[in-house]
């Protein structure tokens, strides 16, 4: 039976990686994927899913509106889909993930997705809320802390590299804009050795 997968971690953990490589394992073996990832977010170039350690690949774009149930349906109109994976899915809604699981459920296809579990106030986002509540299966992906420890928190940073505690949830960046940490180190806004900021 197919499953609705919720693979999550702060920022800079390599989820992108893992999906790609997932992808690409499937395809090796003669199967079809079907990749997607936010419409916000351009940072690899629109409709492209891309890593830090160079991975990439084009992908179908989706965006608050977006029927995810019925854009597989429209896909598999045309050929197989053996797997389905979501790239930044934290911007999912909650109808979203609610049509992935009917793509699992009512579908047969797996549906693996990624994304942050929360924001830089350490609030859950939407689509990883819905996600953490519905996915048959939850991973964490792991990364670390300045300290050594397990980074379960981002931080976003401004232009100087201080920590930013207010403003929208959403704001596009990378590893110029956000930091992960540890619970403590968040809690904190310690962002190295030096007690009163980044070393």
């Amino acid at each position: 039976m197919a499953k609705l997968y919720f693979s999550y971690s702060s920022m800079n953990a390599g989820k992108s990686t893992i999906l790609l490589q997932a992808s690409y394992n499937y395809r090796e073996r003669g199967m079809a994927t079907l990749l997607l990832t936010a419409a916000i977010d351009e940072r690899a170039g629109r409709g492209r899913i891309a890593s830090r350690i160079g991975l990439a690949s084009e992908a179908d774009l989706f965006e608050t509106g977006t029927d995810l149930r019925a854009h597989v349906e429209a896909h598999l109109a045309e050929r197989p889909i053996d797997c389905v994976f979501v790239d930044e899915a934290q911007f999912l809604t909650e109808a979203q993930v609610w049509q992935l699981a009917a793509v699992a459920d009512e579908l047969g296809i797996p549906v693996m997705c990624y994304g942050l579990r929360t924001d830089f106030q350490g609030k859950l986002f939407p689509g990883s809320a819905a996600l953490l509540a519905l996915a048959d299966t939850l991973r964490e992906v792991k990364t670390i802390c300045w300290c050594g420890r397990k980074a379960t928190m981002v931080a976003r940073l401004d232009g100087a590299g201080r920590i930013v505690e207010e403003g929208e949830q959403v704001v596009i960046g990378g590893e110029e804009s956000y930091v992960s940490l540890c619970r403590r180190h968040w809690s904190h806004r310690q962002l190295g050795d030096d007690p009163n900021g980044r070393t």
